[in-house]
């Protein structure tokens, strides 16, 4: 009976990080609290207390929420292609169809919150860093590991080109958001990561072209 609660308990967990990720994409973390998440979900605040005793710890548990998604949907089928640069390429393209399919309202939990806390020092501001630094730390390495393989020119800066493919994917949130057809954004993002991949390759055929790109673009306004 007490194995039946405690899983009851966790789905009910994992059912309001759920939720929180996906209101926290929107309005940031500052603005839930346990209070506004009991009202949202139709449960009782005090049993959300049994989880979270205040409102910082609720927020350390959504970012690693939101991390643990990451992993799952975008990291962990990128990490099944093979090494070298057609993973550092599913790396971006699991994060362009995280983005394209909409998974949280507001986009990206990280988008939203990163300029949240990025002058507020403390716990969660370190958690949400700890998250960027690790995403990084794994396009570098996947960078590396495909130097190693030869896939990429020996003059190549991992920790530039990881840079470069993280910034271009945080623009996207932006366009997609903000922007009059944003959804152009993708391609250009897509277009872009690929045009440096391409040029950084030693052999650039084990790579999409960039008409492909194109042409998967026009099929899908087609529809």
């Amino acid at each position: 009976m007490s194995d039946g609660r405690l899983a009851r308990g966790e789905r009910t967990r994992r059912s309001v990080l759920d939720a929180a990720v996906a209101m926290a994409s929107v309005e940031g973390l500052e603005g839930l609290s346990l209070a506004r998440l009991a009202l949202t979900l139709g449960v009782s605040k005090s049993g959300l207390f049994t989880h979270w005793p205040d409102k910082q710890h609720l927020q350390l548990a959504i970012v690693e929420h939101a991390t643990r998604q990451w992993t799952e949907l975008i990291v962990a089928p990128a990490l099944a292609r093979p090494r070298g640069v057609r993973r550092l390429w599913a790396l971006h393209e699991q994060r362009l169809g995280f983005y394209e399919a909409e998974t949280l309202p507001g986009g990206c939990f990280f988008a939203a919150v990163q300029h949240e806390f990025d002058d507020w020092p403390g716990p969660v501001h370190d958690a949400i860093a700890q998250a960027l630094v690790d995403w990084l730390a794994l396009l570098r390495q996947v960078a590396v590991q495909a130097g190693e393989l030869g896939e990429l020119r020996p003059d190549t800066d991992p920790e530039q080109l990881a840079f470069e493919i993280n910034a271009l994917g945080e623009a996207v949130v932006t366009h997609l958001r903000l922007m009059p057809g944003g959804s152009h954004g993708l391609l250009h993002s897509r277009r872009a990561v690929l045009d440096r991949l391409r040029a950084l390759s030693t052999d650039p055929s084990i790579l999409p072209s960039l008409s492909s790109l194109s042409n998967l673009t026009e099929t899908e306004n087609a529809s």
